[in-house]
């Protein structure tokens, strides 16, 4: 973060582009909870990105309350972190205009993820698609964020936003005036910080998106969905290794032993000491046990949570008044070292 001496500052956000799932708990909002108690935590529902492809917008709306009733079913406390909705505060769009003309269209073209979404029909994407980096710069600079939990598919955009930062900090004599954000990549002490894969094939990421029902665990899902989707699960043929060597090479019983151990929070070694030379018939139900314990409840509290949505305006938007007091300030003096007006 260079010289930077503001305070130690989490932004993150989920879109609202589809349902919770277990890849989501245990990549991001479980963390977002543990996160909450040692830093200044903004925890945003990015329905702004969300549109970079078009979305219904009653499904849109819908979204956007299931994203932050999971993250308080999950256990973030919209009393110790802000937990808010991008479009309520036009900072972003704002502080997103001047990184537009910051930013180099070289940077943009080098972002893997564009490319991937677009696929081979980039003409017809939208521009807002093309600038998701530039945005999302935006959303973590513009509350000053020193640290940005990231998986492996964010970390490009992640650089985007420190090159960003640091070139407005030179051209605008800002010296230090926005840090350069870094990764933080922290769970619950112990846990196991595997990616969660799909069900049905170990090789591809858990995802709302999978063609396969069967694919992946849905926070609202009920303890005989859980159970069911468990035991469909692919495996193989063979018992569990005796040792983490043994899971190499068979990347569905990697991922079970991985959803076991991230819940239970163990590592694979302890895992496969309690369950090695054991077959998927003892393995599979001890698991969807597990899952259950786990994820159950947060499905009921969503569900609670879901079924009064003037409740759950009112925390979003309260959260939102919050996070204006710093982007609001920010803005302002970006303004100021741009030469607007004002």
């Amino acid at each position: 973060m260079t010289g930077y001496e503001g305070p130690e500052r989490v932004l993150s956000g989920i879109q609202p582009s589809g349902g919770m799932h277990l890849g989501n708990y245990l990549g991001a909002i479980r963390k977002f909870a543990q996160m909450q108690h040692d830093y200044d935590c903004y925890y945003c529902v990015v329905d702004m990105h969300a549109i970079t492809v078009w979305q219904d917008p009653k499904k849109l709306r819908e979204q956007t309350f299931h994203i932050a009733a999971a993250y308080i079913a999950a256990g973030v406390d919209p009393e110790k972190a802000v937990i808010f909705h991008q479009s309520a505060d036009h900072a972003h769009a704002e502080l997103a205009w001047v990184f537009n003309c910051v930013a180099r269209l070289g940077w943009l073209d080098r972002m893997t993820q564009f490319k991937e979404k677009a696929g081979k029909d980039k003409e017809r994407a939208s521009v807002g698609l093309y600038t998701y980096p530039v945005l999302q710069a935006a959303d973590i600079l513009v509350y000053k964020a020193t640290h940005v939990p990231v998986g492996e598919d964010q970390k490009q955009h992640l650089e985007l936003s420190r090159d960003l930062a640091g070139k407005f900090n030179r051209e605008f004599d800002a010296e230090d005036f926005f840090p350069l954000p870094e990764p933080l990549i922290k769970g619950p002490k112990g846990a196991h910080g595997a990616r969660i894969m799909s069900l049905r094939d170990g090789s591809a990421k858990m995802s709302k998106s999978d063609p396969s029902e069967q694919a992946t665990i849905y926070l609202l899902d009920d303890a005989d969905q859980i159970a069911k989707k468990i035991k469909r699960a692919k495996t193989d043929p063979e018992p569990l290794p005796d040792d983490v060597k043994g899971l190499e090479g068979r990347a569905e019983a990697a991922n079970l032993v991985g959803i076991y151990g991230a819940l239970a929070g163990l590592s694979d070694e302890a895992v496969l000491k309690e369950f090695g030379g054991k077959g998927f018939g003892v393995f599979k139900p001890a698991l969807a046990d597990l899952v259950v314990e786990k994820i159950a409840p947060i499905g009921d509290e969503m569900r609670r949570l879901q079924a009064d949505q003037t409740h759950l305006r009112n925390i979003l938007m309260a959260g939102a008044e919050k996070a204006a007091i710093i982007a609001d300030q920010t803005v302002a003096e970006v303004k100021e070292r741009v030469g607007f007006v004002s």
